[in-house]
């Protein structure tokens, strides 16, 4: 009779007629006594619950919803190592003391989704740098230098990627990232975070002017072709003689010259042997040393067995030479440095060192 009584205008209670519509489905299926609509009830309350149980286990294991923001002791970003190696829970492990900020330490950033724990993983670690050899080997790799990239510098493969920490920081510190797991990320991804871990260490450090954008202009990777003996290098006026009979040699140069030049000569008759030159010109690729008391070539000095420094454009650049093999491609190393430091400094623009 209330309903029947109520006017055209008047809306009716929501609750009474949710009541009323639960009741009516409840009747149709057959629930027409309290106690099978108590049980209705139950099972209704039940199977809600394990579907939120359901949906959260599934946010938990596939994506980092749940995580922290960070790992590695605050140095690596979660977000930027999820778009590198994809959606999943983030976590670490670290080795040493656990400190990247003092290079004491090396740490593994991990990522792992899906009900039986598909992990991908990129280890990550500060490195001081003493002198070139730890970057002549890198001949392939698509550079990033400062004046591009709002100051970041550094290098990248598909697989590994280094960045330097910031302007203001002590010199010779660079950021490692090398994927170990899963597939190979892209240079640009892994790029952008070793960049940001390099910013992250600095603050911990509290180096740096500010944060360094990740690198948005990569260059080309460096191309093997064969040894031009007029021209080594791409250098015109580097030359090494002939070898009649010998292994056929290959030459791999990077395309730009910022924060480093360098290029790999190699064999396939003797994949151990190789010869590199090396062009530092970013000052903070390596810790500074001061030139040694003894006679150089032209203005460049040396600082230590197979490295040379001079002052290029009011900056010390650094070059160098390693001799692991292939001695009769260098029969007189004199002159060979003399051709590289007079040769490689013109390509890079710096003032006449001879």
């Amino acid at each position: 009779m209330a309903k029947a009584q109520q006017t055209a205008g008047q809306p009716e209670d929501s609750a009474t007629g949710l009541a009323g519509r639960v009741d009516a489905v409840l009747d149709r299926k057959g629930f027409t006594t309290q106690g099978l609509r108590v049980r209705a009830a139950v099972a209704v309350v039940a199977v809600t619950v394990v579907a939120a149980g359901a949906g959260t286990f599934l946010v938990d294991n596939l994506t980092n919803a749940f995580g922290p923001d960070s790992v590695c002791g605050g140095a690596v970003s979660a977000d930027l190592l999820n778009d590198a190696l994809g959606p999943g829970k983030v976590s670490d492990q670290a080795f040493g003391d656990g400190h990247l900020r003092n290079g004491s330490a090396l740490c593994m950033a991990k990522v792992s989704s899906g009900v039986f724990g598909d992990e991908r993983s990129v280890t990550v670690e500060l490195r001081r740098n003493p002198d070139l050899s730890v970057v002549a080997q890198d001949s392939e790799a698509r550079l990033f230098g400062a004046s591009a990239n709002g100051g970041a510098s550094g290098a990248a493969f598909d697989y590994r990627a280094w960045a330097l920490l910031p302007q203001g920081c002590d010199s010779g510190q660079r950021v490692t990232v090398r994927a170990d797991r899963g597939e190979r990320p892209g240079a640009g991804k892994l790029a952008a975070l070793a960049v940001s871990t390099a910013d992250r260490i600095a603050a911990q450090q509290g180096c740096g002017t500010s944060p360094m954008p990740a690198p948005h202009q990569l260059s080309p990777a460096g191309q093997d072709h064969d040894l031009d003996r007029n021209a080594v290098c791409g250098l015109p006026g580097v030359t090494v003689p002939e070898t009649p009979g010998g292994p056929v040699f290959r030459e791999t140069v990077t395309t730009t010259t910022d924060p480093l030049w360098t290029c790999l000569i190699h064999s396939d008759a003797n994949p151990r042997s190789s010869i590199t030159f090396t062009i530092g010109t970013e000052p903070r690729l390596l810790l500074p040393a001061p030139p040694k008391d003894e006679p150089g070539v032209g203005r460049a000095r040396w600082i230590k067995p197979g490295e040379m420094v001079a002052t290029c454009q009011g900056r010390p650049t650094y070059f160098r030479m390693d001799l692991n093999g292939f001695w009769d491609l260098v029969p007189d190393s004199k002159t060979t440095w003399t051709q590289f430091v007079t040769a490689g400094g013109k390509a890079i623009g710096c003032e006449p060192i001879l």
